[in-house]
């Protein structure tokens, strides 16, 4: 049997990805580049759109926010020189602002983290809990009543962990391996965003 095309496994071409992002940061010998963040930002974005009604905000968003990081790497070579810009420019929190998209960008990220810590850790097929908590934890606190309301309704349209697998093209024991991947290089590349921030007192909660 003719082996799976690398193009349709979008899990794997996200740990690699990311791997790659991580291996930068943990390397301490170079600064993350726009071109290769944003590249990667944009395989998670299938999977966001997987999530179906109750995300779709957020695949819009996140969308929307990838694209202009994509443009910017056409220009701009590094993140910290890209938030550096709209330092000087005193433009950081200003809506459409790069610096602005990018916390945008890394929160979901970090909701696909969470998603998939969780996902590994509950036993049945339903994702409601899992992405629940990830919501909870990475999102709620930044939305008003209204976005909350409807994210709890759509909840209940989340297709179960089993035809998310489907759709990505992989099997139970090969989601893990692909999710504990990306769990692990997300992890100090988020770290590495919100330093970058957190060192130039711009804050993250907003």
């Amino acid at each position: 049997m003719a082996e799976t095309s690398p193009d349709a496994k979008p899990l794997r071409k996200i740990s690699v990805a990311f791997k790659d992002l991580a291996d930068t940061v943990n390397s301490q010998s170079s600064d993350v580049e726009v071109a290769s963040f944003s590249q990667a930002s944009s395989l998670v974005s299938p999977l966001i759109s997987c999530l179906g009604i109750a995300f779709k905000f957020a695949e819009i968003d996140y969308v929307a926010k990838v694209d202009d990081l994509v443009e910017a790497s056409k220009s701009i070579h590094t993140l910290q020189s890209m938030i550096d810009r709209d330092v000087q420019a005193n433009t950081v929190r200003k809506v459409g602002s790069h610096t602005r998209n990018l916390l945008r960008v890394k929160r979901g990220l970090d909701l696909v983290r969470v998603l998939f810590e969780q996902i590994m850790v509950t036993d049945g097929d339903s994702i409601k809990d899992p992405l629940s908590k990830a919501y909870e934890e990475v999102f709620a606190p930044h939305h008003g009543w209204a976005i909350r309301m409807a994210v709890a309704a759509g909840m209940y349209t989340l297709p179960t962990k089993q035809q998310l697998l489907i759709t990505l093209n992989e099997d139970e024991s090969s989601a893990s391996v692909q999710m504990q991947n990306y769990v692990t290089a997300s992890a100090p590349l988020i770290q590495y965003i919100e330093k970058l921030f957190l060192s130039r007192e711009l804050g993250i909660d907003w």
